[in-house]
């Protein structure tokens, strides 16, 4: 029976909260935006008279499709060339979902959805539904087909994997605007020491570049090994711009929530420098350089009111 106008309307009014739950569960706004079109032929499918709860109904279908996903991404990721990141969304793009709470926003943080790499898909799936979207462990259970107790267990042991991580400091545009201006002033300085005063101790560095673009596998580890390598990027070189296709003008923005260094070339973002913020430094830089990571963030980017850079060129 084909769809009528409400319920294809029905379905464009959860779209965004669908988009917003496949994102956090799947690392990548792409695959994202594939698992909701799923959703959408398994809705214009599906005798939608007799089912009671059209919210419940889209959210099990998408979490299950996604919870596929990311059983068989494993798989894929495991011969990745080089360091997996997540796909990072700059600020205004509606992927990010809602940020009314700090877990909310905790939830879409850079460094969470790494960390949410390390945890089961089940486990992720229901520290996203119960963190994010604040559903009931009984509405979760439903969803993935558990017991109310068991979804209750797998979200504290998410919670747990999730916290040992370093506490992240919550931090709103003008500062994180003042941070990244004060890291690119020290990364451009030349010199390793005013780095190795903005970074803790065991700060660490990883890039992502997907085979496609340099970078390295393994995470520079330490303020001075990660001072010394930043030192090096942003040393203008030749063979720098040819491989980025030009000179990037250089930005202060946030992505996930975290103030980031954007690079731009001719309207492409050619990479983004996500900043992990704790309150003794900057304790984490991921770069994200893979060119198909970056197509959703230049799109976004062409819609900001970004201003002028901060440098042209490196």
């Amino acid at each position: 029976m084909p769809l009528t106008a409400d319920d294809i309307d029905l379905f464009e009014a959860s779209r965004p909260r669908l988009e917003a739950i496949a994102y956090r569960l799947l690392g990548s706004a792409a695959e994202a935006e594939d698992a909701v079109q799923e959703t959408f032929l398994r809705w214009q499918a599906a005798d939608i008279d007799r089912i009671e709860v059209h919210e419940a109904w889209l959210t099990k279908v998408l979490t299950n499709l996604c919870l596929n996903q990311l059983t068989s991404a494993r798989a894929r990721r495991e011969t990745y060339v080089g360091r997996w990141l997540p796909e990072p969304l700059l600020a205004g793009d509606p992927m990010l979902g809602p940020a009314d709470t700090a877990e909310q926003r905790e939830s879409v943080s850079y460094a969470v959805l790494t960390l949410m790499e390390r945890l089961s898909p089940n486990e992720r799936a229901v520290y996203v539904l119960r963190e994010a979207f604040d559903y009931p462990h009984r509405e979760i259970a439903e969803i993935l087909d558990l017991t109310e107790a068991a979804s209750q267990q797998l979200f504290h042991r998410a919670k747990k994997h999730v916290a040992d991580g370093k506490a992240r400091t919550e931090i709103d545009a003008a500062a994180a605007r003042r941070i990244v201006e004060e890291f690119l002033a020290a990364a451009t300085s030349g010199r390793t020491e005013p780095l190795v005063r903005l970074l803790t101790e065991d700060a660490i560095s990883v890039g992502d570049g997907g085979g496609k673009i340099p970078a390295r596998t393994k995470a520079f580890e330490g303020a001075v090994a990660v001072a010394k390598f930043l030192r090096g990027l942003f040393k203008p070189t030749e063979a720098k711009r040819t491989l980025v296709g030009g000179s990037p003008e250089v930005y202060a923005w946030t992505a996930n929530g975290d103030p980031a260094v954007v690079a731009v070339v001719d309207g492409r973002v050619v990479a983004i420098m996500c900043l992990e913020v704790t309150a003794e430094g900057i304790t984490a830089l991921r770069n994200q350089v893979n060119p198909d990571k970056l197509e959703r963030a230049t799109a976004q980017w062409a819609l900001a009111d970004h201003g002028e850079p901060l440098f042209d060129g490196f």
